[in-house]
């Protein structure tokens, strides 16, 4: 999926699902993240109004996604919890090149297109692994979103560098990713 060269192991599916709080409370944050992302993208592309209007989009339903999440952590009797760090976003962010603001630019786009296609792939993994009917159905409704936010940020870092540069990146962006990937999958959250 995505390309990703090292699928996670379905067996972080029982992980998660044996503690659910902590699983939603994570995912609920890594969507709160997730639109604060899109809003800072928003002010490195101000000239490009298509960009604009798509990123607020992307923001809008990555916090409708979060409210989705604390919905359900409610219903379930739970409360949200406090953010969590990230260290797989934390370790992604290392590769950004600090170059030419066209060079930044694209690999922005190329990290969050990464990290919309692993959360794809890990909810793909809940879908099709855990047993609580309610949440089977509600990651695959987000597999869906995460796949579509996934192709906008790859158009975005083509519309920005060259495409056949851009690919290529994208190409060590995989490699890199499945090099740091290793080191996760043991945890209740969406990319530990």
């Amino acid at each position: 999926m995505f390309k990703l060269k090292l699928p996670t192991d379905p067996r972080w599916a029982n992980i998660a699902e044996d503690n659910l709080e902590e699983i939603l409370t994570d995912h609920a944050w890594c969507e709160q993240k997730a639109a604060t992302n899109a809003i800072g993208l928003i002010t490195m592309v101000p000239e490009h109004t298509d960009m604009v209007a798509e990123l607020t989009a992307i923001a809008m339903e990555e916090m409708d996604h979060f409210n989705q999440v604390h919905e359900i952590i409610k219903k379930r009797g739970g409360v949200l919890g406090r953010t969590r760090k990230d260290d797989y976003v934390n370790d992604l962010y290392k590769f950004i090149v600090q170059g030419s603001r066209e060079d930044y630019l694209v690999d922005r786009m190329l990290f969050a297109a990464l990290i919309e296609a692993r959360s794809c792939e890990r909810f793909k993994v809940l879908t099709e692994n855990i047993k609580d009917q309610e949440l089977k159905q509600f990651y695959q409704e987000l597999m869906i979103s995460e796949a579509n936010h996934y192709t906008t940020f790859i158009a975005f870092a083509r519309k920005l560098g060259q495409p056949e540069k851009v690919n290529k990146r994208w190409e060590e962006w995989l490699e890199y990713e499945a090099k740091i990937i290793q080191s996760y999958g043991t945890k209740e959250t969406i990319h530990g």
